[in-house]
């Protein structure tokens, strides 16, 4: 089901007692950050109508859709848990620039944080996590030059589905720290949707699927 609370002006694509999952809007922290002008967030806004709220994962800011928040400690460790043994499967809708010749393929670059330009994150053979992102193409227009892909993500590095599409040479739309102008001013927002995830109820044990659309 799909519920909005009027509250926190964010939609809820699923509710049960043990957690919510919830759509975030893209320009919306998941987190509050440091400064007074940085505490409007996910977490904040949920806690105001679900005051059990934790967080378990996260979303870039720029980055849209689904985030599973629980709403007990049993719940988040459970999930935790999921997530820390890659038992939690994701996959996101982007839209990058140019048209992506391969139908589908993958990209396994180790990453690091880019310390001095942080948070940029860049490539690292010698000191970099790895990470690994598979990639399926969804349709290509020849006309804007643009590729929509579906991504999904093995490991859960920090920016890694943005790098790796510029590695590849296909930065995201919109992406202001990693495209160039002309790719950051083709949309006004970057074109990626966490659209689908899934893992176990914490609860029943049942698999869970839940989808969100991608607005893009």
């Amino acid at each position: 089901m799909t519920t909005s609370s009027p509250t926190t002006s964010v939609p809820l694509v699923y509710e049960d007692s043990a957690f919510i999952i919830a759509n975030k809007p893209s320009g919306l922290l998941t987190v509050p950050g440091r400064g007074p002008e940085k505490q409007d967030c996910l977490i904040n806004r949920l806690l105001t109508s679900h005051p059990n709220s934790r967080i378990v994962h996260r979303l870039d800011q720029p980055t849209s859709g689904i985030v599973i928040v629980p709403q007990s400690y049993e719940a988040l460790r459970h999930i935790g848990r999921q997530f820390e043994t890659r038992q939690v499967s994701k996959r996101y809708i982007a839209v990058v620039a140019g048209i992506v010749e391969q139908d589908e393929g993958s990209v396994e670059l180790p990453l690091i944080c880019d310390w001095p330009n942080r948070p940029r994150q860049m490539v690292d053979w010698d000191n970099g996590k790895a990470a690994l992102t598979h990639y399926q193409v969804l349709s290509r227009d020849s006309n804007t030059q643009q590729t929509r892909v579906a991504l999904t993500p093995v490991t859960g590095r920090s920016h890694q589905l943005r790098v790796h599409m510029l590695a590849l040479g296909h930065p995201i739309l919109g992406d202001t720290l990693y495209a160039p102008e002309a790719v950051i001013a083709a949309s006004p927002r970057l074109l990626l949707h966490a659209e689908y995830i899934g893992f176990e109820h914490p609860i029943t044990a049942a698999p869970l699927s839940i989808e969100s659309l991608a607005p893009f």
